[in-house]
């Protein structure tokens, strides 16, 4: 191990010793069956160790996916993943959330490939009423293509937070008193998908796939949801029903110190782009941005 990765054990060490509150509960495993089911191109996923294990293929004839048996309102969504090895520019790798209407909320994780040597990117986006455009980038302090690492969601009625191995690279506030809408009445799905980006990718200024490197395979594990089931109606109006869950506790209505620190060592070290401070697509500052702390 390099002094790079020394110095990034220990913070991380410091990190997570010094945490008091606001930390999710621990995942646990179950396979995949038990909350989902494939999307699309079923025969592109494979399955091991009775769906403990299970990888999505990407090839010139068609990419794949899977989504949540259920829709949910609030809760703690994760899984344990393990991104495309070798030449993967072009292939975008996405673990999301997503409601279903016009006005949609959606709240996404998206990997996207690169070229042998240079790093993975790590994008992520909220959509509010259908409205997305808050796209932040970084760059990972590991390898993700060498083993399997925890990507999750945190999400109440106060805040979304992304996660990454339970280091807080992202936090959105509710700021609807400042009329920014926040997702608190649209259940959503999850999914996960593995597909080419083809026109997305040249307008976003990244490489085309080779596909002389395919297939693409990502694999995943631990399919983990502790979250209010909103299937139907009645149990949507339940959830709402605040304070109740773990997720509800005063614990979770922010981040502690030590996590907003983490969360300022990922971006002052790994961010390569903020649409906060993008003043070409934003003359003035999202008026979320102060609160979650972004500028």
């Amino acid at each position: 191990m390099g002094v790079k990765g020394v110095y990034v054990m220990l913070f991380l060490l410091e990190i997570t010793s010094g945490v008091i509150g606001g930390v999710p509960r621990k995942p646990i495993d179950v396979p995949f069956q038990k909350n989902y089911v494939p999307t699309w191109a079923s025969d592109h996923i494979k399955y091991f160790n009775g769906g403990a294990e299970v990888q999505l293929v990407l090839d010139k004839y068609s990419g794949t996916g899977f989504q949540s048996k259920g829709e949910f309102l609030f809760g703690h969504f994760s899984m344990r993943m393990k991104m495309v090895g070798g030449d993967s520019a072009g292939v975008v790798t996405a673990f999301y959330l997503s409601s279903q209407t016009s006005e949609h909320d959606e709240i996404d994780f998206e990997f996207l490939g690169n070229r042998t040597g240079q790093p993975y990117i790590l994008q992520t986006n909220v959509f509010t009423g259908g409205k997305g455009d808050r796209e932040q980038r970084i760059y990972l302090w590991f390898d993700p293509t060498k083993a399997y690492h925890t990507y999750s969601i945190l999400w109440n009625m106060r805040q979304i937070v992304f996660f990454v191995d339970d280091v807080p690279i992202r936090v959105f506030k509710n700021c609807k008193d400042l009329g920014v809408r926040f997702p608190f009445n649209q259940p959503m799905r999850i999914y996960s998908s593995l597909w080419e980006a083809d026109d997305w990718a040249t307008r976003g200024g990244l490489e085309k796939i080779d596909w002389s490197k395919a297939p693409f395979v990502a694999s995943y594990t631990s399919f983990h949801v502790d979250a209010c089931d909103a299937t139907t109606p009645q149990k949507a109006q339940i959830c709402n029903t605040r304070g109740r869950m773990w997720w509800d506790q005063r614990a979770f209505h922010d981040l502690d110190g030590p996590q907003y620190r983490s969360l300022q060592w990922v971006r002052s070290k790994y961010t390569i782009y903020n649409y906060c401070t993008d003043r070409t697509r934003s003359p003035t500052v999202p008026p979320e941005c102060a609160r979650d702390r972004d500028i």
